[in-house]
């Protein structure tokens, strides 16, 4: 088994990871982002800082899907390639800024006198807010900068079918655009819309990974086109 396919399997696995860590994560510390409401009761800890870890395994697997299709996508424009890498662990480095946010807050809770209710629950709500703020900028915005550029050096090397290129070149901008909304308040993150607008990137990211799992990172022309 050559370099390139030998990459393109350990990108698909990464894939894979990035998907179900990012969906457990969430999953499992969802009751911290109640902010005042999780500092003030009785908390759930251990579920957080396990859903916590997830985070850490999310952002090196998206480290590592830059660097294990780095070699491969240098070939068609070095630029463009190390701009993907780049971003994917700008992408990481954010969503590991949100996972402090939410770790400070377990301490919060686990460390706040009684008498300091108030204030730790105005702290709480500015941590979660940190963390929202991360979540809109990372898994939305970046990644649909680096969504793009992948798909763009995918599109030029035609080693993946071009239904798949398209998702991404059609789904970075998308996310992107989302984002932009969210960001000035049309609707919410975790609204239809904004739900709608991540879905394309979410089908790209599997279809690749199922794609690279089977053909590495070396597919025919003909199975490209």
């Amino acid at each position: 088994m050559n370099a390139d396919r030998r990459n393109g399997i350990a990108a698909g696995v990464l894939f894979l990871v990035t998907e179900v860590a990012a969906i457990a994560g969430v999953a499992l510390y969802g009751p911290v982002l109640d902010g005042a409401d999780y500092v003030l009761g009785a908390g759930a800890d251990n579920r957080v800082l396990l859903g916590a870890l997830c985070e850490v395994v999310l952002a090196l697997a998206v480290v590592g899907t830059g660097v294990t299709l780095f070699p491969m996508l240098r070939r068609q424009h070095e630029g463009i390639a190390l701009g993907y890498v780049c971003a994917r662990v700008l992408e990481a480095v954010v969503i590991v800024l949100g996972l402090v946010a939410v770790l400070a807050v377990v301490t919060l809770r686990r460390d706040a006198a009684p008498s300091d209710a108030g204030a730790s629950a105005t702290v709480a709500r500015a941590l979660v807010a940190v963390h929202d703020w991360t979540f809109l900028l990372g898994p939305n915005l970046i990644l649909g900068v680096n969504t793009l550029l992948l798909a763009l050096l995918l599109h030029r090397a035609r080693v993946v079918p071009r239904a798949i290129t398209a998702l991404g070149l059609v789904g970075g901008p998308l996310i992107c655009a989302s984002a932009v909304a969210v960001w000035f308040g049309v609707y919410g993150q975790l609204s239809g819309p904004g739900a709608a607008a991540a879905l394309p990137v979410f089908v790209w990211e599997l279809s690749l990974a199922g794609w690279l799992l089977l053909r590495g990172s070396r597919g025919t022309d003909a199975a490209a086109r």
